[in-house]
């Protein structure tokens, strides 16, 4: 992501970096811009001074500064405002936060046309691969998961992933819901994890939660708002539509969805019930990391016809519209291709002006072509490119 924040910081005088805790937010950006003064509003004292002083504070760190945990001190954004319209020098201001939700909606407002929004998610297998020790074979590396510091301090990433739980329940969700029966909404984790890679269903998720379909929807927007999920919605070509039929649900983090699962080790994983859910939500998760932190939009869909084609994967890239089938098997079979069958038929009726192309990502080590489809190992698929 470096490339893209730095050309962020060139053209515009805020960039905000965002994403889930422990996502190497703070790393980043102080890694990037080391001549900046580092701010963090996290500290009670300092988080005063900014919400009760807020033009006392910026005449104190005027830039060029990083503004850390910004989304503790909303009401600074305003005046910030003004400070960058009176000197708009490009990167002057790096801010971060890890509530996605309580930093956009104050950007939004006070920043608008100000600031390059950015989201930081954990790290992709590429990045995973230059730490020393890293796995080598596909479980272990879907078991553990992206967050960086299990990788840096080389921690157990069991009992790093049970704190991470317990430190998100008690901070981030009381914070914006004020959720009072922590039972229930540790129960909602776990039976959304249990759902990963499939189509969202609110009221069968709320009502095995012992919650209301309201109460699910307001707790399953901010699992989406604080990055531990996202939702593909359907390929249709009627935006409209998206809005009525189902998304698919995807965890960001496959070693937490495992977490959650109570999956304790890589070798239960190779044998459990949702291998091939998480292993998806997996390869869902490193397009959408390569896909963000190169500055381009998410556009991952699921297409899913009542009669016809139906893929895991639908990305939009610009002309090509890639179609990916997601296979945890480690050898190839034809079954694997039948879902990319009807995908040529189903893109010149929809979108005939889109390029279609096919590809299979499995947890095999080979690379391989047949009758049309790139064939991707789960180890080559930073190789690939999805932006």
């Amino acid at each position: 992501m470096e490339p893209t924040l730095r050309e962020a910081a060139a053209r515009m005088p805020v960039v905000a970096v965002t994403g889930p805790r422990q996502s190497g937010k703070t790393t980043l950006c102080r890694a990037c811009f080391p001549d900046h003064a580092y701010v963090s509003l996290e500290p009670q004292d300092t988080r005063s001074f900014a919400t009760s002083d807020p033009r006392g504070f910026l005449a104190q760190h005027g830039g060029p500064a990083i503004f850390d945990e910004v989304q503790r001190a909303p009401d600074l954004l305003s005046y910030l405002q003004a400070e960058v319209d009176r000197d708009p020098t490009p990167g002057r201001f790096v801010l971060t936060g890890s509530q996605h939700f309580g930093l956009a909606a104050a950007v939004s407002q006070s920043l608008a046309g100000r600031v390059a929004l950015l989201d930081l998610l954990p790290l992709s297998l590429e990045e995973v691969r230059r730490f020393p020790e890293s796995a080598d074979d596909v479980w272990t590396t879907v078991w553990t998961g992206g967050y960086p510091r299990i990788h840096d301090q080389r921690l157990p990433a069991g009992g790093w992933l049970a704190d991470y739980t317990t430190t998100y329940l008690q901070r981030d969700v009381q914070q914006v819901l004020r959720v009072t029966n922590q039972d229930a909404f540790a129960m909602f984790l776990r039976l959304a994890a249990g759902r990963t890679a499939q189509e969202q269903n609110l009221s069968s998720l709320g009502a095995d939660a012992g919650i209301t379909h309201p109460t699910a929807r307001a707790w399953m927007s901010v699992l989406e708002a604080s990055f531990v999920v996202f939702r593909a919605p359907p390929w249709v070509r009627n935006v409209r539509k998206r809005a009525v039929k189902s998304p698919k649900l995807h965890f960001v983090d496959s070693g937490l969805a495992c977490h959650l699962l109570g999956i304790r080790d890589p070798a239960q994983l190779r044998l459990h019930p949702s291998r091939g859910a998480i292993f998806e939500s997996w390869v869902a998760s490193e397009i959408l990391k390569a896909r963000v932190h190169r500055g381009a939009p998410p556009d991952i869909f699921h297409l899913r016809e009542t009669r016809g084609a139906e893929v895991d994967l639908v990305i939009e890239a610009g002309p090509r519209l890639f179609a990916v089938e997601v296979k945890s098997g480690a050898t190839v079979v034809p079954d694997f291709f039948r879902a990319l069958e009807g995908l040529a038929e189903a893109v010149r009726e929809r979108a005939p002006h889109l390029q279609a192309v096919a590809r299979l990502v499995y947890g095999g080590e080979e690379p391989q072509r047949r009758s049309g489809v790139h064939v991707i190992p789960w180890h080559g698929i930073q190789d690939v490119g999805w932006a």
